[in-house]
C-alpha cells in the first residue's frame, strides 16, 4: 500500500531475527513495501581492553562483518528482487539511533520482533511505540506467518478513531482482510441509585453506545463494519483486547495514537500503552499518521 512504502526493520542478532525476517519477507510485497532497511545497533563495537590483553587473537566485530552477517540472513529468506534493501550498522544507544535513522531515511513504518520464550525485555520495542515518528509494526515471537485476514479495530469514537478506521480500511482493501470493531463501555457506579439491576443497564449502556456508532459513521461518512460492543471487565484493558482478539480469531490488532496534533500523536492513549506493555501475542499495528510528531520529536532529541 502507498503509506507503507519505506520500512525499517530492528535486528538484534538474536534467534528472534529469523523469525522477525521470515514474516517480514512474507508481507513486504503485500504492503507494497519498495525499500527495506535493516538496522542494528551496537552499544559498544569494541573489545574491552582487558579481553584483548587475554585474548590477542581474539577480533573485534566491525560494522562491516555484522552488515555482511546480516546480508547472509536477509538473503537466506528470499526478499522479492523488486524490494530494495538497505543494511545500517551502527554504534550508540539503540534507542535513539534507530529514531535517527527512522527520521533521516523517512520510513513510514518500523518494524519490530515480539519475544514471548526468548530472551529478552523487549523494552525498546515498547519505547519505540512511545517515540517512533512513524507507525511501527510488532511481529510475535509464536504468530503463524501469513497474511492477516481479520483486522481488529479498537476505537473510541473520537477524531483519531476515525484516523485510524479509515487506514484500517485501505489496509483491508489491500491485503484483502476484513476489519471488526471494538468498542469498550462501562456501567456508571451509581446505577443502582436508579433502581435499575445491574444487567438492565448493561442493556441501556450497549444501546447508547450502539447509537453512538451509527452517529459516528454517520458524521464521519465511513462505511458500517461489524462492530463489538463488549463491558468492560476487572483487570487491565491490554490483555482485555488481546482476549477478544483471539475469541475472533483476528490476527492483527491495529490503534491509533492519541490524537492528531504533534504534541499529541507522538504519545499513545493510556489503552494503546497498556496493550502494547503486554501483548507479545498478537501482531499488532500502532498507527500514526506520518509526520505529525516530527516537530515534537525533534524537541525530545535535543532535550
Amino acid at each position: 500500500m502507498k503509506h507503507f512504502t519505506k520500512a525499517m526493520v530492528g535486528l538484534d542478532l538474536s534467534k528472534m531475527d529469523d523469525i522477525l525476517l521470515e514474516k517480514v519477507a512474507h508481507l513486504s510485497e503485500v504492503l507494497g513495501i519498495e525499500k527495506l532497511y535493516f538496522i542494528h545497533v551496537a552499544k559498544d563495537l569494541s573489545l574491552p581492553e582487558e579481553l584483548k590483553r587475554e585474548y590477542p587473537d581474539l577480533a573485534a566485530p566491525t560494522d562491516e562483518s555484522i552488515k555482511a552477517e546480516i546480508q547472509t540472513m536477509v538473503k537466506a529468506h528470499g526478499f522479492s528482487p523488486r524490494t530494495e534493501i538497505e543494511i545500517v550498522v551502527e554504534e550508540g544507544k539503540p534507542m535513539d539511533t534507530v529514531l535517527r535513522w527512522a527520521k533521516i531515511k523517512d520510513v513510514d513504518v518500523l518494524i519490530m520482533g515480539r519475544k514471548e520464550e526468548l530472551e529478552g525485555s523487549g523494552s525498546l520495542a515498547k519505547n519505540m511505540a512511545h517515540r517512533a515518528p512513524c507507525s511501527v509494526l510488532f511481529f510475535t515471537e509464536k504468530s503463524p506467518v501469513r497474511t492477516p485476514k481479520k483486522l481488529l479495530v479498537p476505537m473510541d469514537f473520537s477524531d483519531h478513531s476515525v484516523m485510524t478506521l479509515e487506514f484500517a480500511e485501505r489496509l483491508g482493501k489491500d491485503i484483502g482482510a476484513e476489519v471488526l470493531g471494538m468498542h469498550v463501555y462501562s456501567i456508571p457506579l451509581g446505577y443502582y441509585k436508579t433502581g435499575k439491576s445491574h444487567s438492565e443497564f448493561d442493556v441501556i449502556m450497549k444501546d447508547l453506545a450502539k447509537k453512538d456508532y451509527n452517529k459516528f459513521l454517520k458524521k464521519h461518512e465511513l462505511p458500517e463494519y461489524a462492530c463489538l460492543f463488549l463491558l468492560k471487565e476487572e483487570g487491565n484493558e491490554g490483555r482485555f483486547i488481546i482476549k477478544v482478539a483471539r475469541e475472533n480469531d483476528a490476527d492483527m490488532i491495529l490503534m491509533g495514537s492519541r490524537g492528531r496534533t504533534a504534541s499529541a500523536a507522538v504519545l499513545l492513549g493510556s489503552i494503546a500503552e497498556k496493550l502494547v506493555n503486554v501483548n507479545n501475542e498478537v501482531p499488532m499495528l500502532i498507527f500514526k499518521k506520518k509526520g505529525e510528531t516530527m516537530s515534537f520529536l525533534d524537541a525530545l532529541m535535543r532535550i
